[in-house]
């Protein structure tokens, strides 16, 4: 079973950038529309069948924005992805409380899409209670990788930590994401890397904070839950013992 995808984009060479991407990407995907504004999309959803959208947060006539709402007055549970530049992440903010299942930033990374991706495509497994996999489930991991297979799943964990700062990045959900015991995925990480998953954690969220800081005027709430920590209070406190300063001084030394 495939999963349809409709994708909006109002630039052409963007749209066919992205459909591209996404063929590349994950064989569970299909993108079976691609359209040029948000009418159009909507025109598509009433007249067909598709299991997620993927869409640009400004678009010309209609705003992303705007049509995740109309999208979630119909279709409640769809997973919805949307596409953002840094300067528009106070739009990406906003957009969660359609309940995205993520965003991308522009230009697209291909590793972050397939880090998305395959989480839809896990949300939508659990969802129909079969397997969506292709043919090829052969490769799933065994519970003792060796060799170049552990250092594979370590870059697959790391490089979803990258891509998903502000998720739950909880122990049990990543070693869930890459089929292993979640103590046995820490002993791993450690020998693999020389350094605690946590850390690890700890410095792509840093990481995040300092370029929203140094390049956005979002608020430091904002910022502290787009790096993925609920109390702001909390990650001013982890902030100050990383960085070594407040993030209001980090943002006065780097703003652009």
């Amino acid at each position: 079973m495939m999963i349809r995808v409709l994708l909006v984009e109002d630039e052409d060479v963007i749209r066919e950038g992205i459909s591209s991407l996404i063929r590349q990407a994950s064989p569970y995907f299909n993108v079976v529309k691609e359209a040029a504004h948000s009418r159009e999309a909507l025109d598509y959803l009433n007249r067909n069948v598709v299991d997620m959208v993927v869409t640009d947060i400004r678009m010309r006539e209609m705003n992303g924005l705007q049509l995740l709402e109309k999208i979630r007055e119909q279709f409640e549970d769809m997973p919805l992805l949307i596409i953002s530049g840094y300067s528009d992440f106070s739009y990406a903010q906003k957009a969660l409380q359609y309940g995205v299942s993520d965003y991308l930033l522009k230009p697209i990374d291909r590793k972050q899409l397939v880090c998305a991706l395959d989480k839809i495509h896990a949300l939508l497994q659990r969802r129909s209670g079969k397997s969506l996999e292709p043919a090829e489930t052969t490769e799933e991991p065994e519970e003792r990788p060796v060799g170049a297979e552990r250092r594979r799943l370590i870059r697959k964990v790391k490089e979803y930590i990258e891509a998903h700062p502000e998720g739950d990045l909880r122990l049990q959900t990543l070693a869930d994401y890459v089929h292993l015991n979640s103590a046995y995925l820490s002993q791993l990480f450690k020998q693999e890397t020389g350094i605690n998953l946590s850390d690890q954690i700890t410095t792509v969220r840093i990481d995040r904070a300092k370029y929203l800081l140094a390049h956005t005027e979002l608020k430091i709430y904002d910022i502290a839950r787009l790096s993925g920590y609920q109390s702001p209070k909390h990650f001013m406190l982890v902030f100050k013992q990383q960085v070594g300063l407040t993030p209001g001084t980090y943002r006065d030394q780097h703003a652009d």
